[in-house]
């Protein structure tokens, strides 16, 4: 399937995202049992996002992010996905 790259911006509220954070990454670990989330981790300065998602196409990636409680809880206030590829990778 193809690799989706999808670059997150969180809204300033960071006690809010600290409320809902714990159900985002159940959320989380549900898709990457599910095969569907490769990588995915936040910013260092906590502004956003990076999640790399194995999806059937971007509405499936669309629909996966809609379902995510950051985004059912407003925290995301912009995201950018993009179809990736992995041309060098150190698991290759």
């Amino acid at each position: 399937m193809p690799l989706f790259a999808a670059m997150l911006q969180y809204g300033e509220d960071a006690e809010r995202r600290q409320e809902v954070r714990p159900s985002h990454r159940e959320y989380q670990r549900g898709l990457l049992e599910a095969g569907k989330l490769l990588h995915a981790g936040p910013y260092v300065d906590d502004t956003g996002a990076l999640i790399i998602y194995d999806a059937a196409d971007l509405s499936e990636v669309q629909q996966l992010l809609t379902n995510d409680p950051f985004a059912q809880n407003g925290i995301i206030e912009g995201a950018t996905i993009k179809e990736w590829k992995i041309v060098i990778s150190r698991d290759l």
